[in-house]
């Protein structure tokens, strides 16, 4: 995967000059309304299929800082035996006080470059799944565009927790259509400066990190073989984080309300999150013609062992086919799949030829999965 030739680094590849690399399932694909548990939800049966990409290099960064169960304990009376029961975090990642999600995200991006052998000259795309920027403007991409020495445009895609599949799957639109060769897709998040030190139920699931992949022209055979995006903004609710947009513009009221910390409905959370990951992937895995057993490796997004694990077992997917991490950096929001990615990769997980499944579900209601083949 990891190879530097001029022919795996986004040369035009014989074959895929005469295939359409976007068919979409839409023409027939009508959204349906369904409740499940007291959640009502819109659950659209839109795929598509982007083929002739391919990630070539992976990297990632989570900040030095170590922050257990017990220091949570000891800092916000937080129960440390019910955060692993309930959620299977055993640590997770606190940013330094100098250290903003553009630190976290130029990090993961020097190494997934150094590990492709790439040049910053040779990026032409750069795109940065974030909801914690460091300012509301300029975008975070700019900042990490410019510490970087990248010529290239750069711009920030707000989808929550499915924000890294979001920004790989438009950054493939470019990279297919030939007006991207290279591009870098970053996914990061600094959750522990939005999370409020009071709420107990939501502090102890969330962390900070980064991951980075490059993405440029494949085989026609390789990439997106199927994937759906989603959204559902009735379940806006749900999860959100209202302080200092436009509508709630930053005041005291606001801050005394506590409004610029994220908030969740837990409970609800959970039901929405678990049918959100067994919807799509069985959808994504049906118009593949595919079942679990032909798929090497499941990445989710690690927001807590319990959602996966009831996700995978419904869908009937073996555990030993799942790679988690969530354990050592709980939820890290955009990061968390490029995160996975990067150490499943290091351990050997991925091998060219390969197909996967990623699969993002967060804040919005939005989520994304997809298919790919290495």
């Amino acid at each position: 995967m990891y190879d530097s030739s001029l022919a795996a680094r986004g040369m035009p590849m014989q074959g895929t000059a005469n295939e359409p690399p976007l068919r979409s399932s839409s023409p027939r694909s009508i959204p349906s309304s369904d409740q499940e548990d007291g959640v009502a939800c819109t659950w659209s049966q839109r795929t598509a299929s982007l083929l002739g990409v391919q990630i070539v290099a992976m990297g990632s960064y989570v900040p030095e800082r170590i922050v257990t169960n017990a220091d949570l304990e000891q800092l916000f009376g937080c129960d440390s035996q019910w955060i692993e029961q309930r959620t299977g975090i055993l640590a997770r990642r606190y940013a330094a006080p100098e250290q903003a999600t553009s630190d976290l995200c130029i990090e993961a991006a020097r190494r997934a470059l150094r590990a492709g052998r790439v040049s910053p000259r040779e990026v032409d795309l750069l795109i940065v799944g974030t909801f914690t920027p460091d300012y509301l403007c300029p975008s975070t991409a700019n900042l990490v565009q410019d510490a970087l020495g990248i010529d290239a445009p750069a711009m920030d895609v707000n989808a929550a927790c499915a924000g890294f599949m979001y920004a790989l799957l438009t950054a493939a639109q470019f990279v297919a259509a030939g007006t991207s060769r290279m591009a870098l897709v970053i996914g990061g998040d600094c959750n522990s400066r939005i999370v409020n030190p009071a709420d107990q139920k939501v502090v102890p699931l969330f962390g900070d990190g980064a991951g980075a992949v490059l993405l440029t022209r494949g085989d026609a055979h390789q990439g997106l073989v199927c994937y759906q995006l989603g959204s559902d903004g009735s379940g806006s609710g749900l999860l959100d984080r209202k302080g200092g947009g436009s509508k709630f513009p930053l005041s005291h009221a606001v801050i005394e309300e506590g409004a610029q910390y994220l908030q969740m409905d837990g409970r609800n959370v959970f039901k929405w999150a678990v049918r959100a990951v067994r919807e799509s992937i069985d959808l994504v895995l049906r118009r593949s013609g595919l079942d679990v057993h032909d798929v090497g490796l499941f990445v989710l997004h690690q927001a807590n062992m319990r959602i996966i694990n009831s996700a995978i077992e419904q869908l009937g997917i073996p555990p030993e086919k799942v790679f988690n991490n969530v354990q050592d950096y709980g939820n890290t929001s955009a990061a968390s799949i490029p995160l996975a990615l990067d150490e499943a990769y290091q351990r050997g997980l991925i091998h060219r030829g390969d197909t996967v499944v990623l699969s993002g579900f967060g804040a919005g209601l939005t989520w994304g999965t997809a298919l790919v083949r290495w």
